[in-house]
């Protein structure tokens, strides 16, 4: 299992580096607010990336932190998701306003820290083979 954190942190590591570097170009003409959530969604999106490789990494060699590292990937689909449709004014989709879900998707964020944290301060107990 940890390795579709390792996988799943590499594509959105992949990702955010092709929404930056598209964002030096292309994003800039969709105006300073816009440009805006893009450079944050990119940001958060990076630095989560990191987050779920490191779950992924340690779940491997612990077993821990596959609660941590869901909710990491959720959370970059939903915030930094969200803030891509957003920038590029999607009124909806699926029925759902970006401007909803964003904050969904930053608590799920907040909450892979969280549980990161958690499994960290936990006993250690001998893994099962």
């Amino acid at each position: 299992m940890h390795r579709i954190w390792i996988f799943l942190g590499a594509l959105a590591g992949l990702s955010g580096v092709t929404m930056a570097a598209a964002g030096a170009w292309i994003w800039q003409a969709l105006g300073p607010a816009a440009s805006g959530l893009v450079r944050t969604a990119t940001q958060m999106q990076m630095s989560h990336a990191l987050a779920l490789l490191f779950c992924g990494l340690s779940a491997e060699r612990t077993g821990r932190g596959h609660w941590a590292a869901a909710s990491f990937a959720l959370g970059i689909l939903v915030f930094c998701g969200g803030l891509y449709l957003r920038a590029f004014e999607f009124p909806r989709l699926l029925g759902i306003s970006p401007q909803g879900i964003i904050p969904i998707g930053g608590a799920l964020l907040m909450l892979g820290w969280t549980l990161l944290a958690i499994s960290a301060l936990r006993p250690r107990w001998p893994r099962r083979k």
